[in-house]
């Protein structure tokens, strides 16, 4: 393992931050930290990189015990959200200045830093200040540079959180491709849940200074370890005592077995390339059901229709907790605004 975290705990005053936390982190991998606000992951990456020190605990990092290390001796590259450029140094000196500092010979660094912009496709702006810079350059940039000292980690604090959302799906798939080709051990906090199913290989749930999943992103998508990561990764509905993805809830105009709960449709929007179907059941229960366009029009449904829903055969669920009626509706909408 690349990085062994062990019993770390972290408060700031009576606020618990990390309550115990214990996880591996591959090496050579792509991990995501994902998680709500306020959750802990972001402590837990600066912990990783040295910029907070765990109150309990010890980290490793391949092989070596940096708790007590200080950042500049611990190998990593870290990214923040903001840039933290130079802003009076050009983009060639931003992306040298790591290797100037550890006094590197003048060739090496113009070599390294050619050989950088090249593979952030900066190499035409490279005389250029970061604010004549475009946001998705400026964090390419910050990558670069990050990547200058060839770090053993690359840590990344919500590196595209200041992005608009075209050129936030343009920098992921960029990163996932960059990652592929410099094979650097890399940890990156998000609290977008597409960010992460899309772009990682493993994902680390925190919620509450606590570790609620590990696992790939087909793991806990299809396989939740309970009702927060369910909610958290993508939208849910509740039918009877399940929580259940919308897209797992079979729709018909016909009863087809015992198992079928009845209901009236009271709404329908088109979201996208979905239809989102809203079912009120005879027991007074909303019901969100997805379906793609040529289902629906194969249904031929209307507001006021009743149908019969029922659970998809291998669907992931999980047990709703009590107030999860009244909240069904806003996660979906939670989920939908950030995906």
């Amino acid at each position: 393992m690349s990085i062994e975290i062990a019993g770390v705990g972290k408060r700031f005053g009576d606020f618990v931050a990390l309550d115990n936390v214990s996880v591996s982190i591959p090496s050579g991998r792509l991990t995501a930290l994902l998680g709500p606000s306020g959750g802990g992951k972001s402590t837990l990456l600066r912990i990783i990189a040295g910029l907070e020190r765990a109150d309990t605990g010890r980290v490793e990092i391949e092989g070596v015990d940096a708790t007590d290390l200080p950042p500049q001796k611990r190998n990593v590259g870290f990214v923040f959200q903001h840039y933290a450029a130079f802003k009076h140094m050009s983009v060639r000196r931003n992306v040298a200045f790591g290797l100037q500092i550890r006094k590197r010979p003048k060739a090496e660094i113009a070599a390294r830093v050619d050989e950088l912009l090249h593979l952030v496709h900066l190499e035409q702006f490279a005389d250029r200040l970061p604010a004549q810079l475009s946001g998705g350059q400026r964090q390419r940039m910050a990558l670069a540079r990050a990547l200058a000292v060839k770090p053993t980690v690359l840590l990344l604090d919500e590196p595209f959180g200041a992005l608009d959302a075209k050129v936030r799906k343009e920098l992921r798939d960029w990163l996932r491709r960059l990652h592929d080709e410099v094979e650097v051990t890399t940890v990156f906090v998000t609290h977008d849940q597409e960010e992460a199913l899309e772009v990682a290989d493993e994902i680390v749930v925190i919620n509450d200074g606590r570790i609620e999943q590990i696992g790939s992103p087909d793991d806990l998508y299809d396989r939740p370890a309970n009702d927060f990561v369910m909610r958290f990764l993508g939208p849910v509905t509740q039918l009877g005592d399940h929580l259940v993805r919308p897209h797992d809830l079979q729709i018909s105009t016909t009863p087809t077995g015992p198992d079928d709960v009845t209901g009236t449709v009271t709404r329908i929007t088109r979201i996208g390339f979905e239809i989102r179907i809203d079912v009120t059941t005879t027991t007074g229960q909303p019901v969100i059901v997805t379906v793609t366009r040529n289902e629906f029009l194969a249904l031929g449904l209307d507001t006021g229709a009743t149908v019969h829903l029922r659970i998809a055969p291998g669907s992931p669920t999980t047990a709703a907790a009590p107030a999860a009626p009244a909240t069904a509706g806003a996660d979906h909408d939670l989920a939908a605004s950030s995906i």
